[in-house]
């Protein structure tokens, strides 16, 4: 997958995100949990956009190191929604799976610039 079919993938899962969190319930943990998935669920679009226009390997590393871990946090606040029943869990596994799909791939991304500095 190169950065553009990436920067897709993370902008579709955004758009799904700000989906879900207008359909949470109006209530106070449903406000609460709403506030950190828009959150911690959009900002992975965001950096992995200023990680493809990084000035340096290192700098582009730090970016997507970024990316990782508001995709990690928004994975937990997904599971917390499905836990509490507060949406039906058939609602939520798919963008919970592509949320996870996502990591793996950044966190390989991560893994293979590492290496890539390591060598250099």
């Amino acid at each position: 997958m190169n950065r553009d079919e990436l920067k897709m993938r993370l902008k579709q899962f955004v758009l799904r995100v700000i989906k879900l969190v207008d359909n949470m319930p109006k209530t106070r943990s449903g406000h609460a949990l709403a506030n950190q998935i828009i959150r911690s669920g959009t900002s992975p679009y965001a950096n992995y956009c200023a990680a493809c226009i990084a000035k340096s390997e290192k700098d582009f590393l730090n970016k997507v190191k970024m990316v990782e871990e508001e995709l990690d946090e928004t994975a937990h606040w997904l599971e917390l929604v499905i836990d509490s029943e507060m949406i039906e869990r058939n609602r939520l596994e798919s963008l919970h799976e592509e949320n996870l799909e996502l990591l793996k791939i950044i966190t390989r991304s991560i893994i293979t610039m590492r290496e890539k500095i390591n060598k250099s």
